[in-house]
């Protein structure tokens, strides 16, 4: 049963670069990429494992030392080698620095998106190629697929763990050199393979939230970089009931933290505005506040390496943990859209990014506005 396992796996997979190649993983310490370097392996390929170090931070959340103890068990385990590189300087100037000026411009953004357009599949990429490596593969939920020679991004098999949604920055470049081999496994069999294998991480817990803030509290992270910035907290209709400590520190449709009590309903963040600092709150989870049928979004990116043709008739999330909602796609400039949904949606976050899809192809994305 337990070889069925590995070689049910083996034959779901599907790849571009032909076996005997070598492939470097981005190695986390975590089981899937642990699991993407046996698979690998067992297929033929020369793995290297390449761990990241991207926060210098000593004793951090990111607990990048007990991260390299279990990639060099696991590299030991499947006798492969391994090594460490350091993008820290590039992390900080390209992914943390952005986060930082986006907060204080009063957006939200999603640094795991940026992080992997820059870093991931940017700098990692770079340094596997350096290495003679013809690929790098990792260990996430999600499908690259050849049609007509070109690549596309698709949805992993494992809907509750596909994430087309951080990957949508994408390029047909990025993709040639790129391998996904748990796109057609769910997460449960991925846990198996490791439990089959008997890696030393096979129950090790998934990682959550932004690596640089881990589990630590959000505020207490981000103010010694932002500071306080008090200022009005008012209800839709204009009348003052508290004071917020800073915009940066929330965000639309938060219902905790916000310090507010009394009877009725809970309160939520429903608008920002950055030039008056003033935090705009409503009463009810489901007030009319809250939702809208449109949005306008910039920094627009398609995998295919073309602009569709406007307007575009497809489906689209505004977050990860979303269904997608069908909508009309306008492109209103070289570098900005509208989207107008059939249904409205709640809590439309500007800086964050919204991404469409025709079915299972993921075709490209764009971040939220706040106009």
């Amino acid at each position: 049963m337990n070889q069925f396992i590995i070689e049910n796996a083996l034959r779901g997979i599907k790849l571009h670069i032909p076996s005997g190649s070598t492939v470097v993983v981005g190695m986390s310490g975590g089981v899937d990429s642990s699991v993407t370097c046996a698979l690998l392996k067992e297929l033929g390929y020369d793995v290297i494992g390449l761990l990241m170090k991207n926060w210098e931070e000593e004793g951090g959340a990111c607990s990048i030392e007990e991260d390299a103890q279990d990639v060099a068990r696991v590299a030991t385990m499947l006798q492969i080698p391994f090594y460490t590189v350091h993008f820290a300087k590039e992390y900080w100037e390209q992914v943390f620095e952005t986060f930082l000026a986006d907060l204080k411009a009063g957006l939200t953004p999603n640094p795991d998106i940026l992080c992997n357009r820059e870093v991931k599949f940017g700098h990692l990429l770079e340094k596997a190629l350096s290495m003679n490596a013809s690929a790098l593969a990792t260990g996430h939920y999600a499908a690259n697929t050849l049609f007509e020679d070109r690549h596309r991004l698709q949805r992993a098999q494992d809907s509750a763990k596909d994430q087309t949604y951080f990957l949508y920055t994408a390029t047909q470049k990025t993709l040639s050199h790129s391998l996904f081999p748990l796109a057609n496994l769910c997460k449960s069999e991925v846990r198996k393979i490791a439990q089959t294998l008997k890696l030393p991480v096979a129950k090790k817990k998934d990682s959550t939230g932004i690596c640089f803030i881990g589990e630590r509290n959000f505020r207490q992270f981000l103010e010694p970089h932002l500071g306080l910035s008090p200022g009005p907290m008012v209800t839709v209709d204009g009348k003052k009931i508290g004071d917020h400590i800073g915009l940066a520190y929330y965000t639309i449709g938060q219902r905790k933290g916000l310090g507010i009590g009394g009877e009725g309903d809970a309160w939520f963040v429903v608008s920002k505005n950055s030039e008056t600092n003033t935090l705009t709150v409503a009463q009810g989870i489901d007030h009319p506040a809250l939702f809208a049928h449109s949005l306008v979004a910039n920094k627009n990116h398609w995998i295919s390496g073309k602009t569709p043709s406007s307007p575009l008739s497809c489906t689209a999330k505004i977050r990860y943990r979303q269904e997608d909602s069908p909508c009309e796609v306008t492109m209103v400039g070289p570098d900005k859209l509208s989207v107008h949904f059939e249904k409205p949606q709640r809590a439309i976050t500007p800086g964050q990014s919204i991404v469409f899809y025709d079915e299972a192809t993921c075709l490209g994305g764009a971040v939220i506005s706040g106009e």
